[in-house]
Order: structure tokens, then C-alpha cells, then sequence
């Protein structure tokens, strides 16, 4: 895993050149080789306002992002280091460290915004670093959060009233902590001291009040306050005396202040400690592969002229991601197909067994790597996939069981058909020797290991094709009475229609065994979707529990402060959200229901054509045995058992092969009908001296 995030220095990640925004595509490369959770903590604020040094602090350096010496802004665009973190396993930590806004040199205003836009849409963390402490200027300075909802839209299509609520910005947005640097008063309120957040939260307070003065005080707070109601504030004393400060990377922490030493351990303790792994709505982590297709898909809106929409990015993001996750389930599928199974298997269970291990372990592949999977097309397609694959290797499984029962029938039967073509059975007893060679040969395959599942059919199916050579032989046998060789041409007809419903019977036990099996995979499916749909919708539940929860806060804070206006505007605000929430829900709920009913019918429609296929099958083999043998010897319906005919005539065939071709009647059973068909002669004419 340390591999993945082997950057000894620092990398240009967005270019900016003549205002215009670019990726750097080697920078973008090696986010993309990084597969673990990314927490992405991104810096911004005023140039030559010490923003380097504290993104060095994070990565454990002295050196790394350039600090610069000079009034000139030294960090253009946005730059990256990707370092282990060093408190999360399996996390790799992203720092951005953003060109200086307010550049007298740029003078561009709206590039700055860009800047600040990304940094945001970018990270898990956001710091906004500046001069000294937060008084009026400190709030004119961070304009830019004014601005954020002309810069983003959180959906591709804004609500009934042309407007997003701040909740929908809030499932997006990073942490924010804002660090004061070179702070030189006392923190104090009303001549009582305050913490860090407190004076934060103190000059975030609005004022009472209508004039358009007014409104230009509170707007930017009330911009902090709704999106970004989760907030932290750090406030740094001068490290050094000033002559000293172009020389800040150099030293060592016992020349610097030691409170401000201090301060910046506490910082980095607390960002380290608490900055989350960047996630998409829902709960989807972001990984650096994850991040850098976010990076080209906001870049080249504003490439575009369009406003960066995030819900647009993390359907983009996630149709590439989803049709990655079907392909790696898919790879998966294949490769224990293969490493798992020695085809041909021996029976068909062996096989299934195989299959829905494999499928079920494809399909949760798929689910842990997919997200907003819109109606689900992805899912579908995979299922589609893997039956395709499933049909090949049955088919498969087939062929070679037949080419290779074919084969080992040709070895074996062999030398008897040259003896044959030889004339070495036309000979009087010239039959019974064929017989008796030929039942030998059959149990030597019988005995051969490794056939699959189609050795009885292809045998029977060799040993009908012989018929005709057998019957040759018969009748070249001068040994055997008239009498005797209709008897046997009888019984070998009532045994090939014997072994065609033998067969008919196992093709429809393979099937009825399919069939059960599909089931349970269908049923495996279900469960798995379930689960999978449970666990976003109870992500998606505990999402909007905590923005309600930090909008309650809020709500809160305002009454105390006595502004019943923005206090009603945000009930208001939230009352819509929770309505929204219950929508939504409503409609996952939905699209969850009709899901389950798509793979239900789905399936039902599958099964439904596999059982036309099986029946068609099932009458064309029927239709040709009575075309073979004759209806008298083949009815054709799978319960029908030859070695029990309508007058009670029961096959028994006697080990010695001299009598094997002979039937022994039952002379106590009376006969229930005129004719049978399958014996050669009604139990009435048969006598002992039939045979």
C-alpha cells in the first residue's frame, strides 16, 4: 500500500496559465493509481499568508510546498501531496495547497473564485487561512463563499422555485476550519475570554437589522453558518520575529515561539485526527482514482462555460466506476470458472455448485464497487453477462462429455465392429458371441472415469446407431429358430425404447435439477440487492439525520441571537427538507419495490422460454424414437416403463447370455387389454415352447 502514495515532494495538480484552468495529467496519473480511501484537506486563503507551512506540517516535512520569501504570490494553481496517513491505515492523505487569493499581480477575481470553488468541491477539509483577527475585512476578504451558489450547482436541474437549499450543499461539502495567523489580541468578548470556536462562533453572529448595510454584514456570515455548519477555529501567534519569517522552513521548532509551536501541533493534531475520508452522498468513500476523475469532471466544466454540478460529476464518476465494477465481477467470474472446474464434471451438481458460488461472489464484487446505479441498468447487464457465460459453459460442459464419451466409444468398440466387417460373428451362435463381446465392451466404458454428465446418452445413442449391424448378424444366425429371431428383434426394440425413456427421464431430471437451481440463484440475487439497497438507504437515512441535527443547531443558535426572521426562514427551509427527505425515500423505496419485480418477471420470463426450449426438445426426441421404433414400442410419455407392459409382462433378463435376448413372462397376471404392442405375442399364445 505505501507504493500507492510515494510522492517525495509536492505536484502541480491544476495549472493555472493565463487564467485558464488545466489538469496536469502526470499529477492525475498517480491519483489514479491510489486505491485506498483519500482524506483530502485543502488550503486557502490570502497570499503570503503562510498557508504552505502548515500543509508542510501536515506532511510531516519542513520543506514541501514552496513557502516563498518575497510579496509575490510564489504558489500558482493548485498543488498536491499525496503522503500515508499517519493515523488512518489503509488511507492516504491529500494535501492541496492553492495559489493565493487576492494577487495584486492576477488581479482576476473570478479565477480566484474558481480556485476557491475546487478547493472546496475538492476536499474532505477545507482551511481558510488569514491575517490576523476576524474583523469586518477578514469577512470582505472570504467573498468567495458568497458566491459559492453562482459558482456550484449541487443537482442538474434546480427545485419548483429556481432555487437549491443549503442542506443540498451540505451532503457535499468539506469541514471547515479557519486558522488566524499572527494573531496579536487577546481573544475576548464583553471582557470575558474565549476559545478558539468560541471567538469564531462570536464574530459569525448576524445583526438585527434591515439596511442594505446590514445585509452585506450578515450575508457572508450567514453563508459560513449554512454551509459549512460543522467548524473549527485555530488562532497562531507570530513564530518569529519578522526578520527571521523568510527563513521559517530552516528553522528549528526550539527557534521558533513556542507557542506558536504549540499551536501548530494542536492544528495538525486535530486535522489529522479528525479530517474524514472524502465521500460522495450516500456514503460512497472516495478513493484517488475516485478524485481524479472528479478533478477532469469539474475542470471541464469550467472549461465549458458551464457551472461545475456535483450531481452530474457523481453520475459521471459513477457510470465509469459501475461499468468497471461489472468488468472486474465479470473478470472474477471467469477466473474461477476456470481455476474451479475440470470440464467435463462428472455430474451436473458439481457443476451448479460451482456456478452459484462463483455468481454469488461476482455479484457482491459488484455491489461493494458500484454506486448510484441508475435503474439499476448496470446490475442488469451484469446478470445478463454472467447467464450468457453460465449457457456457454453448460454447452461446453456438453460438447465435451459427448466428444470424449464419442471418442472412448470409437477405442472400444472398434475392434469389435472390424471383426463385424470381417464376418467374423456370421456364424451359426454367431449372435449370442456378438452379444455377449458387446455387453463386455459396455461395461469396459462404464467403468472409464471422467466421462460428464452425457456418458449414458451418448452410449445409448451408439449402441441404437449399432442396431441395424446387430439385426444383420441376427439374421445370418442359423442356430436361431424364425421364432426365436422375432423375439429377440422385439426385445431389442423393446430395450432401445426402454433406454429412450431412461433417457427421457434424466434429461427431464437435469432440468427439473437446473430449474431448482436457478431458483436458489434467483433468491441469492434478492437477498444480495436487499442488502445492498438496506445498507444505502440506511446511509442515505443517517446522512440526512445528521444535516437535520446541524440544521436544528443552527435554528437554535439564531433564536438565542434573537433573529426570529432568519430563524423562521430556516424552519421554513428545514421543514422543506424534511419533506424532500420523505420523497425521497418514497421513491427509493419505490425503485427498490420495482427492481425486485424486474428480476422476479425477468426471471420468470427466463424460466418460462427454458422450459418451452426443454419441452420442444423433449417432443422432437420423443417423435423421433416412435419414427425409430414404432408407436407399438415407444409412447413416448416420460412415466411410461417398458419392463412392465399393459398385460403385466415383466422384463427380466437372465445373467447367462444364451438366454439374454429372452423375456420371462408372468403367468399368474391376467391380461388387461386386447394387445400391447411391446410384446411380440399376447400372454395367452405364449407358451414354453415359444422359446
Amino acid at each position: 500500500m505505501a507504493s500507492e502514495t510515494c510522492m517525495p515532494d509536492p505536484m502541480c495538480l491544476i495549472e493555472n496559465v493565463k487564467g485558464q484552468l488545466r489538469p496536469n495529467q502526470k499529477a492525475l496519473e498517480i491519483l489514479s493509481a491510489i486505491t485506498q480511501p483519500v482524506v483530502v484537506v485543502a488550503i486557502v486563503g490570502l497570499y503570503r499568508t503562510g498557508k504552505s507551512y502548515l500543509m508542510n506540517k501536515l506532511a510531516g516535512k519542513n520543506t514541501g510546498f514552496s513557502l516563498g520569501s518575497t510579496v509575490q504570490s510564489h504558489t500558482k494553481g493548485i498543488w498536491m501531496w499525496c503522503v500515508p496517513h499517519p493515523q488512518k491505515a489503509d488511507h492516504t492523505l491529500v494535501l492541496l495547497d492553492t495559489e493565493g487569493l487576492g494577487d495584486i499581480e492576477k488581479g482576476d477575481s473570478d479565477n480566484d473564485c474558481w480556485i476557491f470553488a475546487l478547493a472546496i468541491l475538492l476536499s474532505s477539509t477545507f482551511v481558510y487561512n488569514s491575517m490576523g483577527a476576524i474583523n469586518q475585512q477578514a469577512m470582505d476578504q472570504l467573498q468567495y463563499v458568497t458566491e459559492l451558489t453562482d459558482r456550484i450547482r449541487t443537482t442538474s436541474s434546480p427545485h419548483s422555485n429556481g432555487t437549491e437549499d443549503s442542506s443540498e450543499f451540505v451532503s457535499f461539502f468539506p469541514d471547515f476550519v479557519w486558522t488566524l495567523r499572527d494573531v496579536t489580541v487577546r481573544l475576548e468578548a464583553d471582557g470575558q475570554s474565549l476559545t478558539a470556536d468560541e471567538y469564531l462562533e462570536n464574530s459569525l453572529k448576524l445583526k438585527q437589522g434591515t439596511s442594505k448595510e446590514d445585509k452585506n454584514y450578515n450575508l457572508p456570515r450567514l453563508c459560513i453558518r449554512k454551509f459549512f455548519p460543522r467548524r473549527k477555529c485555530f488562532v497562531f501567534y507570530p513564530p518569529t520575529e519578522w526578520k527571521k519569517l523568510s527563513e521559517l522552513e530552516n528553522l528549528r521548532d526550539d527557534e521558533l515561539d513556542s507557542d506558536f509551536v504549540q499551536q501548530a501541533a494542536e492544528f495538525c493534531s486535530f486535522i489529522l485526527s479528525s479530517s474524514k475520508a472524502k465521500a460522495l452522498p450516500g456514503g460512497v468513500k472516495v478513493n484517488g482514482a475516485r478524485l481524479e476523475k472528479l478533478v477532469l469532471s469539474y475542470i471541464d466544466a469550467m472549461s465549458s462555460g458551464d457551472l461545475p454540478c456535483m450531481e452530474n460529476a457523481v453520475l459521471a464518476l459513477a457510470k465509469i466506476e459501475n461499468l468497471a465494477a461489472m468488468q472486474k465481477a465479470i473478470a472474477h467470474y471467469d477466473q474461477q470458472m476456470n481455476q474451479g472446474m475440470q470440464l467435463p464434471t462428472e455430474t451436473l451438481q458439481e457443476l451448479l455448485n460451482l456456478h452459484r458460488t462463483c455468481e454469488r461472489e461476482a455479484i457482491e464484487i459488484f455491489l461493494r464497487t458500484s454506486f448510484k446505479d441508475e435503474d439499476h441498468a448496470f446490475q442488469k447487464e451484469l446478470l445478463a453477462q454472467l447467464e450468457k457465460r453460465w449457457e456457454v459453459t453448460c454447452n461446453k460442459n456438453v460438447k465435451l462429455s459427448s466428444d470424449l464419451c464419442s471418442e472412448l466409444l470409437r477405442n472400444i468398440f472398434s475392434p469389435l465392429e472390424e471383426a463385424v466387417t470381417k464376418d467374423a460373428y456370421s456364424q451359426p451362435g454367431g449372435y449370442l458371441l456378438f452379444v455377449e463381446k458387446r455387453e463386455e465392451l459396455k461395461k469396459k466404458y462404464l467403468r472409464e472415469p471422467r466421462k460428464g454428465i452425457q456418458a449414458e446418452e451418448i452410449l445409448q445413442a451408439y449402441l441404437q446407431s449399432s442396431v441395424v449391424m446387430a439385426e444383420t448378424i441376427l439374421q445370418r444366425d442359423q442356430a436361431l429358430t424364425v421364432k426365436q429371431k422375432e423375439i429377440e428383434v422385439e426385445r431389442v426394440k423393446a430395450d432401445s425404447a426402454q433406454a429412450s425413456v431412461d433417457l427421457l427421464e434424466e434429461m427431464e431430471k437435469k432440468h427439473v435439477q437446473m430449474m431448482k437451481e436457478r431458483e436458489r440463484c434467483h433468491q441469492e440475487r434478492v437477498r444480495q440487492l436487499t442488502a445492498k439497497m438496506d445498507g444505502e438507504r440506511a446511509q442515505i437515512v443517517k446522512e440526512q439525520e445528521r444535516i437535520l441535527a446541524l440544521k436544528l443547531q443552527e435554528q437554535e443558535r439564531l433564536l438565542k441571537e434573537g433573529m426570529k426572521e432568519e430563524s423562521r426562514r430556516l424552519q421554513n427551509e428545514i421543514q422543506v427538507m424534511e419533506k424532500r427527505n420523505k420523497e425521497k425515500e418514497a421513491e427509493y423505496a419505490q425503485a427498490t419495490i420495482k427492481m425486485l419485480e424486474d428480476m422476479h418477471k425477468m426471471e420468470q420470463y427466463l424460466m418460462a422460454k427454458k422450459g418451452e426450449t426443454h419441452q420442444e426438445h423433449m417432443k422432437q426426441f420423443t417423435e423421433k424414437k416412435k419414427e425409430e421404433l414404432g408407436c407399438q414400442h415407444f409412447g413416448g410419455e416420460v412415466s411410461m416403463r417398458p419392463n412392465s407392459c399393459k398385460w403385466g409382462m415383466s422384463r427380466n433378463v437372465d445373467e447367462d447370455s444364451s438366454k439374454a435376448f429372452l423375456w420371462a413372462p408372468q403367468y399368474s397376471l391376467k391380461p388387461r387389454a386386447s394387445g400391447c404392442g411391446v410384446c411380440p405375442t399376447p400372454p395367452s399364445q405364449i407358451t414354453p415352447s415359444s422359446f
